[in-house]
């Protein structure tokens, strides 16, 4: 298989095959990573971040700078030209001549997409509004693939913001694809998974999906559980955020029923929606699970970039 020059903007742009040769890379060079150190000597990466980003933003700085490559770009949208009403359009036009590969977050939905299509490079998705997240995706798969060995045949919790929960979409969209995977979606009415994701999961995967409120029903019997924050940012209303953003809290005793090799993810920042007391606990890996973020993106970038099959 070839990734050399392909756009990431949806999970589904890659076929399972594909993800799984990411991963795999992914681990390989997280397990060596002295013989990776120059593989992207001469390249540049452009950074294009609309909207604030710790972990994405710094991970592929730190996946193209741990393979000898260089990193340009902007992390506030008002120090660029953008501030001025350079279109998107434009500014890619202008960057594909400046970096090798572009990764680009943006509160809009389909801003990325957009992007790729004015690209002569390639364009990564990191992040746009509530819709999708494929890089963090490549994150919690190699986790699990890192801890589980395989990723098939799982009991797959998420828990909190299923409505604007990004990485959740992207997670649910790419592990139905996966053998034997079905689903626990845990939220408020409010927050609940979009129904139209939702019926496309069980129309194209075939897939068990149970939607409820609680968790404590569940937590004896799922293999991963993966809590997100309940976002301010997505709110339009202070009040409707006050009401809801405690909704869930794991606590370490909430855990005594749950499995020895359960797996605990995050996709983080997390605010309150972990205890810290959690963290002590083994199966905690959310911390993990930004660490290998960053060998998913220096494989992903390898392939894109072409110095690497």
């Amino acid at each position: 298989m070839n990734l050399t020059g392909r756009h990431l903007i949806d999970p589904n742009d890659f076929t399972i095959e594909e993800l799984k040769r990411v991963i795999d890379l992914g681990l390989e060079i997280y397990r060596n990573p002295s013989n990776y150190a120059s593989l992207c000597k001469g390249k540049i990466l452009g950074t294009l971040f609309y909207e604030p980003s710790t972990r994405t933003r710094l991970s592929f700085e730190s996946a193209m700078l741990r393979m000898g490559g260089s990193v340009l770009g902007f992390s506030d949208s008002s120090t660029s030209s953008v501030s001025k009403g350079e279109t998107i359009a434009d500014t890619i036009r202008v960057l594909d001549g400046y970096a090798d590969v572009l990764v680009m977050r943006h509160p809009r939905e389909g801003a990325p997409k957009l992007a790729s299509e004015f690209s002569s490079v390639p364009v990564v998705n990191g992040g746009d509004g509530g819709h999708q997240h494929p890089t963090q995706t490549l994150a919690d798969l190699i986790t699990i693939k890192n801890y589980r060995g395989e990723i098939a045949n799982l009991k797959v919790a998420f828990c909190g913001d299923l409505l604007f929960g990004r990485t959740v979409h992207s997670l649910l969209k790419t592990l139905s694809r996966f053998p034997n995977v079905s689903f626990v979606l845990i939220s408020p009415e409010q927050l609940k998974i979009p129904s139209h994701l939702r019926d496309e999961i069980i129309l194209n995967n075939n897939v068990e999906i149970i939607e409820t409120q609680s968790l404590e029903d569940h937590i004896s019997d799922i293999d991963i559980l993966y809590m997100t924050r309940i976002q301010r940012e997505r709110f339009f209303n202070e009040e409707e955020y006050i009401k809801l953003k405690d909704s869930y809290i794991l606590y370490r005793e909430k855990l005594t029923k749950a499995k020895d090799d359960l797996l605990i993810l995050h996709p983080l920042p997390r605010v309150n929606e972990i205890n810290r007391d959690v963290d002590a606990d083994s199966r905690a890996k959310y911390f993990e699970q930004a660490k290998l973020g960053v060998y998913a993106r220096m494989a992903l970038m390898a392939l894109i970039l072409g110095v690497i099959e």
